[in-house]
């Protein structure tokens, strides 16, 4: 019996669609849009650090705390106290806010759209 070889064209379709099949089934586990939220949200705290041209240590000197904990911010991707991230984004300087807000979905949704039968 002869292995079937594939060419690079068929083996890159079947990597993509490995992929597209794993990405919906891990996007389907419960609690993957909350976990998703808190590793974005902190990725752009490190892109903002970054852009504020802050080290970790100067940061973490900024907010009265140990680079050792800034790491562990920025790394553990766990929830912290408004008030934390408040001083995080204080101490990135001028330039820099925390938004927060509150939405109601349902509301984006136009009031016609509920009734398909118009």
């Amino acid at each position: 019996m002869t292995e079937r070889k594939y060419s690079a064209t068929e083996l890159s379709e079947m990597g993509r669609k490995a992929y597209e099949d794993w990405s919906a089934q891990v996007r389907a586990e419960p609690g993957y849009e909350e976990v998703a939220a808190e590793k974005d949200l902190w990725l752009q705290m490190v892109e903002a650090r970054m852009a504020a041209g802050l080290s970790e240590e100067e940061l973490a000197k900024r907010m009265g705390t140990t680079k050792a904990q800034v790491v562990r911010m920025e790394r553990n991707n766990r929830l912290y106290r408004l008030t934390t991230l408040r001083r995080y984004v204080k101490a990135l300087g001028e330039g820099f806010k925390l938004e927060v807000k509150v939405v109601n979905v349902l509301s984006l949704i136009p009031s016609n759209s509920h009734d398909i039968h118009k």
